[in-house]
């Protein structure tokens, strides 16, 4: 469901598409009585009464929007983290990253562009950076092969992290992958392996690692570059090891039940903060990051100054060793 998104004010009518999840009908409604009261405003009619009404219903808006977005099951925040209008890799770089250089190809094979990478300043320190892009149009989406990286994307990867441990540059990854491609291709390539080799330089870095979790972590293809120092994660984002459709597939030969298989597998940032597998979460504006990109990729950025700024006093040996402490420490504690 598609419409207008209401604007700044209410004789200027913006021009930008707002998709709708289901569950947000409601708002949907609102929203949408909200432009039909602007285009009667914008005709010069009866222009208090319409402007009480337009507040009024604004109101009632957004206390709609902060209801649903507080008490969001696993399988709606699944929604919200694959919203086609949620900020991807690419938005974050070129918002918080300054003098960004992208490296490319595997030295190997070739190039993936479902993983871009590259070095830039965060905030005035150097820093190296990798990620999956998904795309936001139909072209970008088949050139970046939705995010699912092939054994050469994983092999930049670990290009990427041996340059920045050779010269002591902090390592940023950012993650928004349904999975690994599990194309033949790929398979033939050594996908596996490409997958363990970029896990395993992720924990021989001894340089400093953030990793966050934008929209879908999903399974190795998410791991291989998110093995962090510190693991942050979109309010509404989802981090597992399968799709809920994969295993609701796999579990019930049903993949209608993918709800219920959401729900059972534990995918939200508040339940991996609880078992230890995230260290932060990130909050998001009022209806998800895609509702305020910027207010996002804002909160995204402090969270990440300060897990970096966490780490500036320890030195290489005891980066590392805490990383190794942190994973090994995943599933002893007490839940």
């Amino acid at each position: 469901m598609c419409r207008p998104a209401p604007g700044a004010t209410a004789r200027n009518p913006p021009i930008v598409m707002r998709s709708y999840l289901d569950f947000e009908k409601p708002v949907a409604e609102l929203e949408a009585k909200i432009e039909e009261l602007r285009a009667v405003l914008a005709d010069g009619a009866g222009e208090v009464q319409v402007d009480e009404e337009i507040a009024r219903l604004e109101s009632k808006a957004a206390a709609t929007l902060k209801d649903l977005y507080g008490d969001l099951t696993p399988w709606q925040k699944t929604q919200v983290a694959r919203h086609p209008q949620r900020p991807h890799c690419l938005d974050f770089v070129n918002a918080m990253i300054e003098d960004f250089v992208p490296l490319a190809g595997d030295r190997k094979f070739g190039d993936d562009d479902a993983i871009v990478g590259g070095f830039g300043r965060f905030r005035g320190e150097s820093i190296c950076i990798i990620g999956h892009e998904k795309g936001s149009t139909t072209e970008a989406r088949l050139k970046h092969n939705f995010g699912m990286a092939r054994p050469e994307g994983y092999r930049k990867a670990v290009r990427l992290m041996d340059m920045a441990d050779r010269f002591d540059i902090p390592v940023l990854a950012l993650i928004d992958t349904a999975g690994a491609y599990p194309g033949i291709g790929a398979e033939e390539r050594g996908q596996a392996e490409a997958i363990a080799r970029s896990t395993e330089a992720c924990l021989n870095l001894q340089v400093p690692n953030v990793a966050v979790v934008l929209g879908e972590g999903g399974s190795g293809g998410a791991i291989a570059i998110a093995t962090a120092n510190r693991v942050l994660m979109l309010e509404h984002a989802i981090y597992s090891v399968i799709s809920p459709e994969g295993a609701a597939s796999i579990l019930w030969h049903d993949t209608t039940k993918a709800q219920e298989a959401a729900t059972n597998m534990k995918i939200t940032a508040q339940d991996l903060v609880r078992f230890g597998i995230v260290d932060e979460i990130v909050s998001e504006p009022s209806g998800g990051a895609h509702r305020d990109p910027q207010a996002a990729i804002a909160a995204t950025a402090d969270a990440i100054a300060g897990a970096f700024s966490a780490m500036k006093e320890h030195d290489r040996a005891t980066i590392r060793q805490m990383r190794r402490d942190k994973f090994l420490a995943i599933g002893r504690g007490k839940l």
